[in-house]
């Protein structure tokens, strides 16, 4: 008979947290090195506000983006932690294990 502990909640679970790192960096990458240096010449076609998309892009676009993405993931991965109860709950003083009674 087999005693070990049921792990494919482990496997699932990491699964869908490198799916999500996969994606979000592929964003990023599109954005920073897609925008801001391969497509630099036709997004700099376009002016908004008197500078050149792509210009905008390379400079504080990317920067922009990867803020957003570090958001995204946060948001994402509580949920996933959530939804597998691996969740970090915030204790209130005098209610940790082991503390005074």
């Amino acid at each position: 008979m087999d005693d070990a502990p049921d792990d494919n909640w482990r496997q699932e679970y990491w699964r869908r947290n490198l799916r999500l790192m996969a994606v979000l960096l592929t964003v990023w990458a599109l954005v920073s090195f897609g925008a801001g240096i391969l497509f630099v010449d036709p997004l700099n076609n376009i002016v908004i506000a008197g500078f050149p998309l792509g210009f905008w892009f390379a400079q504080q676009g990317s920067i922009i983006t990867f803020i957003a993405i570090i958001a995204i993931y946060v948001l994402r991965m509580d949920k996933l932690d959530a939804e597998f109860g691996v969740e970090e709950l915030e204790q209130t003083p005098g209610t940790a294990q082991g503390g005074a009674h």
